[in-house]
């Protein structure tokens, strides 16, 4: 797509007045057209009269050198292009606009760091939402749903960027699985996003505001508050409804938002530039991968393949799909013309395994990190039975067999010996941190950090504890996980919940809860007391 648009005044106007005058049904520049093509698109269709004054006068308007016209090409930042394209009145003198402003203009970092972990992923979202003629602002709600984390995972069970719960994303096609949670993909989850944006956009007569406080509330909430209003004889617009307190700051917390990128400076933010062009692209696969070679083929980590794929909850893309990969434009060519020289039948990597008396299919799968569909898929199983002595073959990650965010395979968290070469620190885990922020902060991996703390890349980190590590080193191994699946979240007891229950709903053990929490044994929960908790969102998925 061309994105370089031009505009040239007083070109124009006479365009409109020759139009105006000649009734003629020229068609509008197209996005990408210049000065210079339409002087050859006026000069082409036969509407100038050459004895006319008015003719010979706009002839020489458009056949001015290019100097002379005022040209203003689009910015080469991607923010500039967002704010070209907003539609909705901000309507920042409305107290609870106002009051998000002042939130944000207090802490002016917080939307430059945003803006800045949005990078990968905003191009792709500001085409989707271009396409289908809706507001640019749309473009931002995932700062408002999930700070732009596509792991972002709330204690509602609300996962991925544009933060869809289980039922409302399977109802959009999100699909979730052991392998895959559709919530988390950035392509799939941004469609399902607009499909869900625009149904509700046309429910509520194109009104945005409604469609945005539905998206958030649902829309038997919205629509309820609307009759209310009406019965009462009060006005239906968003300002005016008695809506949930989250909903009612939710829409301003957008606007305030939109009002900031539009004029940055004129709240003291300095949104970090990104580059109006396509930082992802989406590589249609004919089938199953191995996540770790596919990384080595595209020449990138697989933290960073993990980060454009989050969707994927293994060491590999699931067996029935999706089958694609969204990797970074320029690495494209390199991984298609390594993936060519590797055979179908070498995208995955295999062990074999000899059955044992007391074996099930279960006991395997966990052992191995796999499912049990999994293998009766890959050994063309029709039932479970299996016999002692029977081979099986086992899919295994690249990274040296370790399971991607499979519960249960802990550590025992005692540093490793001190590797050859670089600086030892020791790092302070913080409320939030995951292995893979650790891993960026300090310019090592997380297998690196893994190995060198004798821990699994899925284990929780708890606050306070000590990480040793070695910047410098350059003895890598390869990293095996997503380890930004790991997320904290705020969690408030309700009446009835009990530990145990909690537990069970976040697959968390109660002693860690205990201990995350400060709780003794036996200490009763109250209602509205609020817990912290540390979970594997890769480990929610496909059964919540």
């Amino acid at each position: 797509m061309d994105l370089t648009r031009k505009t040239t005044t007083g070109v124009g106007l006479a365009l409109v007045s020759l139009l105006t005058l000649s009734a003629c049904g020229v068609q509008p520049l197209k996005s990408g057209a210049s000065a210079n093509s339409a002087v050859n698109s006026l000069s082409d269709s036969g509407i100038e009269d050459p004895g006319s004054s008015f003719a010979a006068l706009l002839r020489e308007r458009l056949q001015a050198p290019a100097s002379n016209l005022d040209e203003t090409p689009v910015s080469d930042d991607l923010w500039e292009r967002i704010r070209a394209s907003f539609r909705l009145d901000h309507e920042v003198n409305r107290p609870r606009v106002a009051a998000e402003l002042d939130m944000y203009t207090r802490h002016p970092n917080y939307l430059a760091r945003v803006g800045a972990r949005a990078e990968p992923y905003l191009h792709y979202i500001v085409e989707s939402i271009e396409q289908r003629g809706a507001p640019l602002e749309l473009a931002l709600l995932p700062v408002v749903e999930s700070a732009f984390q596509p792991n972002a995972y709330s204690p509602g069970r609300a996962a991925g960027l544009w933060q869809f719960i289980p039922d409302t994303g399977r109802r959009f096609g999100l699909e979730q699985n052991w392998w895959y949670d559709g919530r988390r993909d950035v392509y799939a989850s941004t469609q399902a996003a607009l499909d869900y944006l625009e149904l509700l956009r046309d429910q509520f007569d194109g009104d945005w505001l409604l469609a945005l406080a539905a998206y958030n509330s649902g829309s038997g909430t919205v629509s309820r508050a609307i009759e209310k209003n009406r019965n009462a004889g009060r006005p239906t617009d968003f300002w005016s409804l008695d809506l949930p307190r989250e909903t009612r700051s939710y829409v301003p917390r957008l606007l305030a938002i939109s009002a900031i990128v539009s004029d940055p400076g004129a709240y003291g933010v300095d949104l970090v530039p990104i580059t109006n062009e396509p930082y992802l692209a989406r590589v249609d696969l004919d089938g199953q991968i191995d996540l770790g070679l596919a990384a080595d083929l595209a020449g990138i980590s697989l933290d960073d393949l993990y980060r454009y794929n989050p969707g994927f909850n293994r060491w590999a893309t699931a067996p029935q799909g999706p089958h694609y990969l969204m990797l970074p434009v320029e690495k494209l060519d390199l991984f298609n013309e390594k993936l060519a020289q590797v055979p179908a039948d070498e995208r995955m990597r295999w062990n074999r395994y000899r059955v044992s008396r007391g074996d099930t299919l279960g006991t395997i799968a966990q052992a191995h990190g796999t499912s049990v569909a999994m293998l009766m898929d890959s050994n063309k199983l029709k039932s479970t039975r299996i016999r002692v002595g029977q081979e099986l073959l086992i899919p295994v990650g690249s990274g040296a067999g370790v399971r991607v965010a499979a519960a249960g395979a802990g550590g025992t968290g005692t540093a490793a010996s001190a590797p050859k070469g670089g600086r030892k620190v020791v790092h302070t885990v913080q409320a939030g941190d995951t292995l893979w922020d650790i891993a960026r902060q300090h310019g090592v991996t997380t297998r690196q950090i893994a190995d060198w703390n004798r821990i699994a890349l899925n284990d929780t980190l708890r606050r306070g504890q000590k990480l040793t590590l070695w910047p410098g080193n350059a003895q890598a191994a390869a990293p095996a996980a997503p380890a930004s699946t790991t997320q904290s979240i705020r969690y408030t007891v309700r009446s009835g919940d009990s530990l145990w229950a909690i537990s069970k709903r976040f697959r968390v053990s109660v002693a860690d809860l205990r201990d995350w929490n400060d709780l003794a044994t036996g200490q009763q929960l109250r209602p509205g007391q609020r817990l912290q908790v540390y979970l594997n969102v890769a480990e929610l998925s496909g059964n919540i």
